[in-house]
Order: structure tokens, then C-alpha cells, then sequence
């Protein structure tokens, strides 16, 4: 494999786990402490109120997705649009320039993220809407 294939490769995997394994162990430790209170319930153990409350704390916290989303697509268009004016700035407002071109590439990537997190909000909102 050629390094210019395999260093982008390599630097998008490293890129990838870094993002995904917190969130998987994150899912896992979850799904295992909801296992350990569905055993418990089933043997008739009764369970701890601190317990109980901090569960349902969490899932409280995680019920707010919209407004996360909200900030995410915010921020992200937000970024994109400073991406934007730094490329007519450091082209000194010259249309034509290369670097007005190279900065538009992640304004593109960005805003792009921005906009899905911004439909991401919607929907949620609209589907909260509907189930309350």
C-alpha cells in the first residue's frame, strides 16, 4: 500500500476510534447497569432509590438532544461562515484568489455537518412534539 493511501487511512481510523470508542463504552456501561436492574427486578431484590433517581437522571439529560443539536449546528455554521470571511480576508476581498478557493473547503465541510445537525433539531423537535 502506497503512504498516500495508507496515511490518510490511518489518520481517518485513528480519527474514527477516537470518536467512537468512548461512545460504545459509553452504551456498553449503560446497557449493563439497565441488565444488572432488570435481574434485579426479576428476583424481587428491591432496588435502591439513589439508584433509581440516577438512572433516570440520565435518561433526562439525554432527552434534551434537540437543544444539543440546536447548539452543534450553531456552532458548526457559525465556524463555517468565520471560514468564509478569513478567505476573503486573507485574499484581501480578491474573488479570484487561491486562497479564498482553499478556504471555502472546510466551510463547505463544516456548514454541510452544520445544516444535518440543524435538520437533526427539527426532527427532533417535531417528533417530541408529536409524542407529548
Amino acid at each position: 500500500m502506497d503512504a498516500d493511501i495508507f496515511v490518510p487511512f490511518v489518520f481517518f481510523a485513528f480519527l474514527g476510534a477516537v470518536i467512537l470508542v468512548p461512545v460504545l463504552a459509553k452504551e456498553r456501561t449503560k446497557r449493563s447497569a439497565h441488565d444488572l436492574v432488570s435481574r434485579a427486578l426479576e428476583r424481587g431484590q428491591a432496588l435502591d432509590p439513589a439508584l433509581v433517581s440516577q438512572l433516570t437522571q440520565n435518561m433526562l439529560e439525554e432527552g434534551n438532544r434537540a437543544r444539543k443539536s440546536l447548539g452543534s449546528a450553531v456552532v458548526l455554521l457559525a465556524l463555517a461562515g468565520g471560514f468564509v470571511a478569513a478567505g476573503f480576508v486573507v485574499d484581501g476581498f480578491d474573488p479570484g484568489g487561491d486562497a479564498h478557493r482553499g478556504m471555502l473547503i472546510p466551510a463547505v465541510i463544516l456548514g454541510s455537518v452544520g445544516v444535518a445537525f440543524l435538520l437533526l433539531s427539527i426532527i427532533d423537535y417535531a417528533s417530541k412534539r408529536k409524542t407529548a
